[in-house]
């Protein structure tokens, strides 16, 4: 029987401009997107932002992006932006964190 992360699935890079280092952003992600069943992973970059990459339904996405923007009191998301990645790509096991880029 086939779960729902073996259906098919969309795959979003997204790039979240702001406040988002040094405030729990990338830890809050993994336990957010873990709990949404999103797989993929999320780190940060050196020029302040932080990026990931989630792939789940584009309910899910959707859903995840808005919580990016506003689910984090800590944090001040400027803007968000966002990059649909075309099949195919891999489908990711779970949520992990990468190192810095």
């Amino acid at each position: 029987m086939q779960s729902d992360k073996d259906k098919t699935f969309d795959s979003w890079l997204v790039k979240a401009i702001g406040r988002v280092q040094g405030v729990g952003y990338r830890d809050a992600c993994i336990r957010y997107a873990r709990a949404q069943d999103i797989t993929g992973w999320v780190r940060n970059r050196v020029d302040g932002s932080v990026e990931l990459m989630l792939q789940g339904s584009k309910e899910q996405l959707a859903d995840m992006c808005r919580w990016l923007r506003d689910g984090i009191p800590a944090a001040h998301v400027e803007k968000l932006e966002v990059s649909k990645v075309p099949p195919p790509s891999p489908r990711l096991n779970r949520f992990d964190r990468l190192p810095n880029l």
